[in-house]
């Protein structure tokens, strides 16, 4: 039993555990904020510029609710709420957009300083009367060569 708690101790204080951990953590705390920043500001612009419509309202009602000779609910309203999903989705694009516009300012934040230009390399000397000797054999060997591969 000693030996499983100090295998357990000893993965859970590996560092990619607890950098995971952290990640949660900090993940969980940003999901508020943008949480906060979707519904609190953005959201209310978004009803201005519709005209305060509330997409969560719209359904297709499949059957409607049985009433007793009361007035009380026998059978409930069974709907599918198209509205609900449209928002879902509408909700979703301004959270994704607004990661990406986070994470594109802590990018810009991040970026390194520009590498600076690199001096282009000195001229190469003259090549010694031997070397252009050389490269001429190279080239006649070369020009033997490929003319015996076209016959």
């Amino acid at each position: 039993m000693s030996n499983l708690i100090k295998e357990f101790k000893e993965f859970a204080m590996r560092g990619n555990v607890i950098d995971m951990a952290v990640g949660v953590v900090i993940g969980a705390a940003f999901g508020k904020i943008v949480s906060s920043l979707v519904d609190d500001i953005i959201m209310p612009l978004v009803g201005v510029a519709t005209g305060g419509i509330n997409f969560t309202d719209y359904k297709w009602v499949v059957q409607k609710a049985v009433t007793d000779a009361q007035g009380a609910v026998v059978t409930p309203e069974v709907t599918m709420n198209w509205g609900a999903w449209v928002q879902t989705v509408v909700d979703f694009m301004i959270v994704a957009f607004c990661i990406f516009i986070m994470i594109k300012f802590m990018n810009n934040l991040r970026k390194k300083k520009p590498v600076e230009e690199e001096a282009p390399a000195p001229a190469l000397p003259e090549p010694t009367a031997e070397e252009k000797l050389l490269t001429e054999i190279r080239d006649l060997l070369r020009q033997e060569r490929d003319s015996a591969k076209k016959h």
